[in-house]
């Protein structure tokens, strides 16, 4: 669960300054009074000092009031919510979460059937991590701590297998816990004992134990920074690209506030040009260690990031190889069934495993690039980044060649040999049986291609298989830019008995097979020629395949849209294409070397500075190109007579619509736009109730009442299984918990792509394929509506980076490979699951923040994909660029904003903006209305809380104060006698 943002907490002081500052005065000019009256008689000085001490109180009284109706009341709202998770529930969830890692971890290598390692055997299991590994991330996805975790050892003894304890008590003993990887601040620190600290006695030991070695190999990423690429630069201290005094504590901007205590290990972990991705030099060390001491060795990685497994070549001892990311609460139960085989992996990889992470195309444009002549685009500091938000930028150089799309295709082209650059393929996975896969013929019904796939068990032992979808189209030299491998879709059998077979169904639209074409006809093109059609062990080892010829060009434009879209896609981000090189197929890839090659320069040009705006020159000026002078002003404040209710299930085209809109007034639309931190605000002229939405993705947290959900696997986790059902299921679990926490919103699940494998939240994303993505994303998503929970499908878009992702971070790419790629998750969840609330990003698309990007967010979501519903921001911290002025102009609706700001509500007020208002506030309406918070049995949520018990502590104070009062007068009657006897 996320911690209290300090941004939010400078916020908070900001808002009720005001506040404080009356009170102050108040209370001053009573003191003063108080003074200055210590001359008169007794009986009057007691009295005015009295109405003084009195006033103090009712000003305190009132103060504190305004405070808490006004800037601390969505807070108060958030703290107050209610609701619990059932202990059945629960126990449905944490199955679920075991049943997700059987299914998901992938066994990559199995030599001499050293696995399944069989209940009742002994394991020494070797390297620290096997005592602390990976369960998540960190940041928004990470786990309830509220739930205690099955780690991987518990994990192995439950499935029957015993380990070495002296070991395990070795590495307990070096270090308890892990170093922490955090938003703010992240030690990549790995302890790993020297193996000068392994006795021979240690050694005899373990192998009189067993003569069998389990090795742990654990990375840990999450939100707010990317794993490092240099560790060299991480131990000297360079890593941190600039220190800065922020709130009374010296760090470095988070994204690059990594540090390494390299003297926790005897010898230096990391040499020069090493990245967190490879080997330590005291990994190396054990392995050394362990493969000279044991010819049957078992590793196991445990992340969430793709390592590099060049070492695997130099081990012949390692015969097995496991892949498990982070398991979520207590899914290492289900990888010690895996591991014993009780359960038989079926699980694939959802990213290429390579031998030299450094030789892939985008090594060079992944990092740190700030702009070095954008300093009238400067702004202001924030928590990440205390000495202000500059201008940054990131290269998406390689097009539509993105993880195995190059390497299949590269290797085709003989720019690579394929066994020297790829260890694992993309959905590579072995199982403890063998299948075949036998492919029928294609028939095409005139929009759909359908043919089946008929798999086989052929091995003596029970286990489920999965079958893969490719194209490999027609391609031209020069042309669209084509991969040679395409997943096109996919499925995973039932468990299948020894000679048991099954046929799987499909139906693959026609138009999937199209290629973006932006450079000629500004949409998708489906070139004539052969396509085959393949059904696929991985990416690279096709089982079974067949040709469908297209004989003639079809192009959807205009005139002849995809059946999928609304309206056309035609081009619409030739802004975001910037001054770059983009890597050709064309010619083999001759223009490899200069197209993968590091930025050649750091300048923004003049064109891209005029349209490029930060929130300061957005409500200065920039506003005016996004505002009709035409519009009409709105009607509102109208008495209708409508409530919110009376439009469930009201179609969204409706003119009841405009008669609900007409009551409100503008500023119950910017209350309604303007605080969407974790929840949707009351309105009160439409009876509209508040709503709670929570954090995920991996689960479903109230970060203000710590009710929070079991924590599932990591995305990539549930990626790896390949399974539509499950991944559904994992949805339908987060909606039933969601409900019974009254939470309407979920705010996940995530899909942006893996790009890089060095990306910090790739743990919250499912692949590096789009297609992949969308198909889990999707179902995840029908999961949770099922229980009228709307999903946030995130980060919206090409927000595939942590570092400087507030830095106004300019993401330059091609239409082709923003559509095809980093688009494709969100266009699928959007047209199969009909997903009605979106998340958008903090980055910038070329020149444009993506939530006040209209391309996107207008043109794209909702014109061509018809999406309805509506469209929140990342955390609204405002970094210097975020505005609500251009987000609802743009297509943005709610800012994520718990406590308001300068930004988070329409300052520049016209009628253009205030129709925008208008529609950002129906689209927010129209997706609470149709969930569960209007449900029969959930409308009467009652007065909040603090209400309750702020009405009670008035009253007890009103009531004190007249005591108080009736006191003071009959005091000073009694000293008035007194004083005129005494004359």
């Amino acid at each position: 669960m996320l911690s209290i943002n300090l941004d939010d907490v400078m916020q908070v002081l900001t808002n009720v300054r005001g506040y404080l500052i009356a009170f102050g005065v108040v209370a001053l000019l009573a003191i003063v009074v108080m003074i200055a009256v210590r001359k008169l008689p007794k009986a009057k000085k007691k009295m005015i000092r009295a109405q003084s001490g009195l006033a103090i109180l009712l000003a305190l009284t009132i103060v504190v009031n305004l405070i808490c109706t006004g800037p601390m009341s969505t807070m108060l709202d958030l703290v107050s919510g209610s609701g619990t998770i059932t202990e059945e529930t629960s126990a449905k969830a944490t199955e679920l979460v075991n049943e997700i890692t059987a299914d998901g971890v992938v066994l990559a290598k199995d030599e001499d059937g050293i696995l399944p390692v069989a209940s009742g055997s002994k394991l020494n299991v070797f390297g620290w991590a096997s005592t602390n590994p990976c369960y998540g991330g960190t940041g928004s996805g990470a786990l309830n701590t509220a739930y205690p975790v099955t780690d991987l050892l518990t994990g192995l003894h439950n499935a029957g297998i015993e380990t070495n304890e002296e070991l395990s008590k070795f590495y307990t003993d070096y270090k308890a816990d892990r170093p922490s990887v955090g938003m703010v601040a992240q030690d990549w620190t790995l302890p790993e004992p020297n193996v000068s600290l392994y006795t021979d006695e240690m050694m005899e030991n373990a192998k009189a134990f067993s003569d069998t070695a389990m090795v742990v190999i654990t990375r840990v990423g999450g939100e707010g920074a990317d794993l490092p690429t240099d560790m060299a630069s991480v131990v000297d201290g360079s890593w941190i690209r600039r220190v800065a005094q922020a709130y009374g504590s010296e760090r470095g901007t988070a994204y690059y506030n990594g540090t390494y205590d390299d003297s926790l290990n005897e010898g230096n972990d990391w040499d020069k040009g090493d990245h967190f991705l490879q080997l330590s030099n005291r990994e190396e060390d054990l392995l050394d260690l362990v493969t000279a001491n044991f010819d049957n060795v078992i590793l196991v990685y445990n992340g969430a990031n793709a390592f590099q497994m060049d070492f695997l070549k130099d081990y012949p001892q390692i015969k097995g190889v496991l892949l498990c990311p982070g398991t979520g609460q207590s899914g290492f139960e289900g990888f010690g069934k895996v591991v014993s085989g009780e359960v038989n992996p079926s699980g694939r990889t959802v990213d290429t495993y390579v031998s030299n992470l450094k030789n892939a195309p985008w090594w060079n444009n992944f990092g740190d690039f700030k702009y070095t002549n954008t300093e009238e685009l400067n702004s202001d500091s924030s928590f990440f980044d205390p000495e202000g938000t500059t201008p940054s930028f990131v290269n998406y150089v390689e097009g539509i060649y993105v993880g195995y799309k190059f390497y299949e295709t590269a290797a085709d082209e003989g720019l690579i040999n394929y066994d020297d650059e790829v260890v694992f393929p993309f959905g590579y996975g072995l199982s403890y049986t063998s299948f075949t896969k036998e492919m029928s013929g294609i028939t095409n019904d005139g929009t759909s291609l359908n043919f089946t796939v008929t798999v086989t068990n052929t091995g003596s032992v029970a286990g489920k298989d999965v079958v893969e979808i490719y194209s490999n189209p027609p391609y031209t030299n020069g042309g669209i830019e084509k991969s040679t491998a395409n997943l096109l879709d996919f499925a995973k059998t039932s468990e299948l008995a020894p000679g048991e077979s099954q046929t799987i169904e499909f139906s693959i639209p026609v138009e999937d097979l199209a290629s973006y074409d932006y450079q000629t006809n500004g949409c998708y093109v489906l070139e004539a020629g052969d396509y085959v059609i393949s059904a696929n062990d991985d990416s690279h080892n096709v089982a079974d395949s067949q040709t469908y010829t297209v004989a003639s060009d079809i192009v959807y434009n205009e005139s002849n849209k995809r059946g999928s879209d609304a309206v056309a896609a035609t081009n619409e981000f030739d802004f975001a294409e910037g001054e770059i090189t983009y890597l050709s197929r064309a010619d083999g890839f001759a223009n490899y070397a200069e197209a993968t090659a590091a930025p050649a320069t750091y300048e923004m040009t003049d064109e891209q500075k005029a349209a490029f705006d930060n929130a300061h020159t957005y409500t200065e000026a920039g506003y005016q190109n996004d505002d009709d002078a035409n519009a009409a002003d709105i009607t509102t404040g109208a008495k209708n007579g409508l409530k919110l209710v009376d439009l469930r299930g009201v179609d969204y085209n409706d003119a009841k619509w405009d008669q609900l809109l007409d009551q409100m007034t503008i500023d119950e639309m910017q209350q309604t736009i303007g605080f969407g931190g974790y929840q949707t605000a009351a309105v009160s002229s439409i009876e509209k109730v508040r709503t709670n939405d929570c954090d995920g993705p991996a689960s479903i947290n109230n970060n203000f009442t710590g009710v929070g959900s079991v924590g599932f696997p990591a995305a990539t986790l549930i990626g790896m299984t390949w399974d539509k059902d499950l991944a559904y299921a994992f949805g339908d679990s987060i909606g039933e918990m969601a409900n019974e926490m009254d939470t309407s919103g979920w705010y996940g699940p995530a899909m942006n792509i893996h790009r890089t494998a060095f990306a910090g939240r790739n743990f919250e994303y499912y692949s590096e394929d789009g297609v992949l993505s969308g198909r889990m994303a999707s179902n995840a998503i029908l999961g949770a509506q099922e229980h009228g929970v709307y999903a946030y499908m995130k980060h919206f878009a090409l927000n595939d980076q942590e570092g400087n992702r507030t830095s106004m971070a300019a993401t330059w790419s091609n239409e082709q490979a923003i559509r095809e790629i980093y688009l494709k998750p969100f266009e699928i969840s959007v047209k199969d699951a009909d997903c009605h609330a979106v998340m958008s990003s903090f980055n910038y698309i070329g020149t444009r923040w993506a939530g006040g990007c209209k391309e996107l967010l207008k043109n794209v979501l909702r014109g061509e994909w018809g999406f309805v519903g509506f469209v929140e921001t990342d955390y609204f911290g405002v970094y210097g660029y975020m505005t609500a002025d251009q987000g609802v102009r743009n297509g943005s609706d709610l800012m994520l904003c718990t406590t308001g700001n300068d930004f988070n509500t329409v300052t520049v007020l016209t009628n253009s903006s205030k129709q925008a208002l208008r529609e950002a506030s129906k689209n927010i309406l129209y997706t609470v209305v149709n969930s569960r918070a209007y449900a029969a049995e959930n409308l009467n949520p009652g007065m909040a809380k603090w209400k309750i018990i702020m009405i009670g502590a008035d009253v007890l104070v009103a009531l004190l104060i007249v005591a108080l009062e009736i006191k003071t007068f009959k005091s000073y009657k009694k000293r008035k006698e007194e004083e005129e006897e005494n004359a």
